[in-house]
């Protein structure tokens, strides 16, 4: 049977690169968490290490491993912070599963309203993407969820809370940041940044110039809608984004324009089934409707762009 000590210990090692590094950060021994680290190798059966002289080097089934590892301790540390707070009495506390540019867009400033109104507020927030989320909303202990639709699970229910557009975003100095809005004709001859071929905006991109009989000139490729808006905002090329995500770019050199095209995004809240929405999850939601309507207010796109259900 798995022991939690010698996964802290295994854990400590990786991410720590030693042996030595992961003592002092456990506060033992370095002989003691060598023996933890031999003895989970023989609880599981398979080589964790390879031994170089003194050293220890993890193998790849141990980085496969760790991956395992680490999801589990954070989960354990969840449960252990949970308890705390059901011992002590608390209600205040939620864990927060999110889309990365949600934080910075949506629920940082709504946490911050969130406090005002409930000052012993305490929360734990944890940032996945939304190719993962459906994932890790299974494995994960959480209170409430925030990301783009559609997720389809049935573990979790999903409350839509916003509907809005894409936006098309640029350099400041581009010819077309001077347009009050962007036609889908003003993107068939202008070089493009696009995220990757399996998300949301890059199928909507395509289907646009597919019905069109166009071929999109992307020259640049990115993993994610935030690297996209700064490569954008290097002059680039033009991209078609989140309105939140160009928001989250933080770059004062990216021009952020209406699309007349409408390419249609919806946001949700995601409940575990069955469990009771606490005080503070309902709190919570409230204030991220009411940053939602303020953040996409600030980039002066017209009220028929979006709406707050």
């Amino acid at each position: 049977m798995l022991n939690v000590k010698e996964l802290e210990a295994f854990r400590a090692f990786i991410e720590c690169g030693s042996v030595t590094s992961a003592a002092e950060r456990l506060n033992r021994t370095q002989p003691q968490v060598g023996r933890l680290l031999v003895a989970l190798e023989e609880s599981v059966g398979f080589k964790l290490f390879n031994r170089i002289g003194k050293r220890l080097q993890a193998t790849p089934e141990g980085w496969r491993f760790y991956e395992e590892v680490d999801r589990v301790m954070q989960e354990f540390q969840s449960l252990t912070r949970s308890a705390e707070h059901i011992r002590s009495g608390s209600s205040d506390h939620l864990r927060i599963l999110v889309a990365p540019h949600v934080t910075n867009a949506l629920v940082s400033r709504a946490l911050v309203l969130v406090q005002q109104k409930a000052p012993n507020l305490t929360a734990e927030v944890a940032s996945r993407v939304r190719l993962d989320i459906e994932t890790w909303i299974t494995q994960e202990q959480f209170d409430i969820g925030v990301s783009i639709l559609p997720i389809d699970n049935p573990a979790v229910e999903v409350e839509p809370f916003l509907k809005t557009r894409a936006v098309v975003v640029m350099s400041n100095a581009h010819p077309l940041a001077r347009r009050k809005n962007i036609k889908l004709a003003d993107l068939f001859d202008v070089a493009l940044v696009a995220t990757h071929s399996r998300s949301l905006l890059r199928q909507h991109l395509e289907r646009l110039f597919r019905e069109n009989r166009k071929q999109p000139n992307i020259r640049f490729e990115a993993t994610n809608g935030l690297i996209a808006c700064e490569l954008a905002a290097q002059g680039l090329g033009v991209a078609l984004a989140d309105p939140f995500v160009a928001l989250s770019a933080g770059t004062q050199s990216l021009a952020i324009l209406p699309f007349a095209t409408e390419v249609r995004l919806e946001y949700g809240f995601i409940y575990p089934v069955g469990k009771t929405r606490s005080r503070a999850s309902r709190d919570l939601t409230d204030a991220i409707r009411a940053t939602a309507e303020e953040r996409l207010a600030s980039l002066g796109l017209p009220r028929t762009a979006f709406e707050v259900l």
